[in-house]
């Protein structure tokens, strides 16, 4: 059985201010920087054979602290960068939601409006990524194991398609990840499932978590 494992980059001083980010091009925080590393160690002996990244800075930094522990060349691709939400992207949420209470309104509806009056919507994200991980698959060899390190809305987008989640079911069924938290999909005889969701690793502890 191949397996995938999605892997959200770890925090960014956005992420902590509340800022909305999409395809900004920031790098980690301290705290981030902590986070991949920790998980990197755990990571590091699931025996990944590939390492995939979205090209945006605070996911190749999270994809690159396990690199450094593995010995893998991280290939980086732009169709895993995070959703496009136009001109939401350097608000802080909590702006975003005075100046366009109706769109936000629909998404916590679990519609898949478009984000930021010309950004994304989450169906094209779900082409782009979905199109990177059939590849993936393709070249992982049985009983391998490959690493997605992208973001937020991309990684639930992936795998709720992978799974067979509409975006509904998946936006509100499904928490979000954390910040350098992953998902686990195991490929059976009839099809992909969801094996784990949100597990990660408490930085300085040194333990496991499964949110």
């Amino acid at each position: 059985m191949r397996r995938v494992l999605v892997w959200r980059h770890g925090e960014t001083g956005h992420n902590a201010s509340g800022i909305y980010q999409g395809q900004l091009d920031v790098h980690l925080s301290e705290r981030g920087r902590e986070q991949a590393a920790a998980a990197a160690d755990v990571l590091a002996g699931r025996g990944v054979s590939r390492l995939l990244s979205s090209d945006l800075a605070r996911a190749a930094d999270t994809a690159d602290a396990l690199a450094a522990r593995t010995g893998l060349r991280v290939e980086h691709d732009g169709r895993l960068r995070e959703i496009h939400v136009g001109v939401w992207q350097g608000l802080p949420h909590t702006e975003v939601v005075a100046r366009y209470p109706e769109v936000v309104a629909a998404l916590d509806r679990g519609e898949d409006a478009v984000r930021g009056e010309h950004g994304e919507r989450v169906a094209d994200v779900q082409v782009r990524v979905r199109a990177v991980f059939e590849e993936l698959v393709g070249r992982l060899g049985p009983e391998e194991c490959g690493v997605v390190a992208t973001h937020g809305m991309a990684s639930r987008a992936l795998v709720a398609d992978v799974v067979g989640l509409t975006y509904r079911q998946a936006w509100l069924s499904l928490v979000g990840l954390h910040n350098c938290h992953w998902a686990e999909l195991v490929q059976h005889r009839t099809g992909w499932r969801l094996e784990a969701w949100n597990v990660g690793v408490l930085p300085g502890v040194g333990s496991v978590s499964d949110r």
